[in-house]
């Protein structure tokens, strides 16, 4: 969405959310305090310490580190002030290389395969599972690379995650479809999610659940709802009134990470601490420019190193960019800033940035 018709929306409305960039506006800054934790009473939870996710005096979500929400006057003021990146974005022609090939969906190996964006599919143990899947367009945001398969042979599905509420992460039309095509899933989300999923999924097992909680799952295959640095809202009424976070799959062999949106906080120690033995951590690595704005919500590529070193994972897989348009930064920028930080040994193990389509085994 151009920045002009953006700004003619925070003056018509008053209050605005771009829900494709991850950005909270509300029309004065307003500090939240917790009045209540909460969590699925059905559900594990895993740290003894954690005594619910925190709830705050308008019975909305809040992260546990950092609470705040932007004020209407920081929104307006990115949107009005000029991009010094604007004229190389401008010329920018990267694009993410695509695989075209879906021989990923029958073979039998576990792995994981980005799809674009933060959207992956992933067998663990045999198991097949779809984190987070736009498989088109979102609103008021161009798609910039293309799937590597058709959506209509996403079938077979054993397990669809989605992390939040934001439509760049949880998109109706590709929600609708995997459930027709795969009547058999369970979806996995976040407390609060399901009154807005059931309106597309009439019929599948959904379970919600909260901070560092285990969800029921079979196959000696284990998922876990952990947090994030976020915040959620599909429109201008509904503000971290549904939770997000990330996910933790475990088999007997294999622990995978997927940080979902954050930005950067004490809570990629506290993953290293409940999983010692992560060996894929896919970390959020864009639209994070400027800075001073997007820092809450989202990770630069230096931010998402250190996170991934704070992990102690084996391998880093970042995403989040080249798929979607939604700060400054070029599109090629977080890729580029990654390879120079690999040259400069600043990344403790192994980064493996991956084509859309590419097979990463597990």
């Amino acid at each position: 969405m151009k920045r002009r018709k953006f700004i003619h929306k925070i003056l018509t409305l008053a209050t605005v959310s771009k829900t494709s960039g991850g950005i909270l506006f509300t029309q004065a800054e307003k500090t939240q305090m917790i009045k209540t934790r909460t969590n699925n009473p059905n559900l594990k939870t895993i740290l003894d310490t954690w005594e619910g996710t925190p709830v705050d005096q308008d019975g909305r979500f809040m992260n546990h580190e950092f609470p705040f929400i932007h004020k209407l006057g920081t929104a307006f003021k990115w949107m009005t002030t000029k991009n010094p990146q604007k004229q190389f974005k401008k010329e920018d022609t990267w694009q993410l290389e695509v695989i075209k090939n879906d021989t990923f969906l029958t073979e039998p190996q576990d792995m994981i395969v980005w799809l674009g964006h933060a959207s992956f599919f992933i067998r663990l143990n045999g198991k097949q599972i779809l984190i987070d899947p736009v498989l088109g367009k979102i609103p008021a945001t161009k798609r910039h690379s293309e799937l590597p398969i058709s959506p209509e042979k996403l079938q077979n599905l054993d397990y669809i995650l989605v992390s939040h509420a934001h439509y760049d992460h949880c998109d109706k039309d590709s929600l609708k479809l995997l459930q027709s095509q795969n009547p058999k899933a369970t979806f996995l989300t976040g407390l609060k999610m399901t009154d807005l999923l059931r309106k597309w999924i009439p019929n599948n097992e959904i379970q919600e659940a909260g901070w560092y909680q285990q969800y029921q799952t079979k196959d000696d295959l284990e998922i876990y709802f952990l947090p994030s640095r976020h915040w959620s809202n599909r429109s201008l009424g509904d503000v971290n009134e549904r939770l997000w976070g990330a996910f933790v799959l475990k088999s007997k062999d294999k622990t995978i990470y997927f940080g979902g949106d954050s930005g950067y906080g004490s809570h990629f120690k506290e993953v290293a601490a409940l999983f010692p033995n992560i060996d894929v951590a896919m970390i959020g690595a864009g639209a994070y420019s400027p800075r001073w704005f997007m820092s809450p919500n989202h990770q630069d590529p230096e931010h998402a190193v250190q996170a991934f070193n704070e992990t102690n994972a084996k391998v880093m897989v970042p995403f989040h960019y080249g798929t979607f348009d939604q700060a400054d930064e070029p599109l090629s920028e977080p890729e580029q800033i990654l390879k120079q930080l690999e040259k400069d040994g600043k990344i403790n193990q192994t980064l493996k940035i991956l084509k859309v389509g590419e097979q990463l085994l597990v």
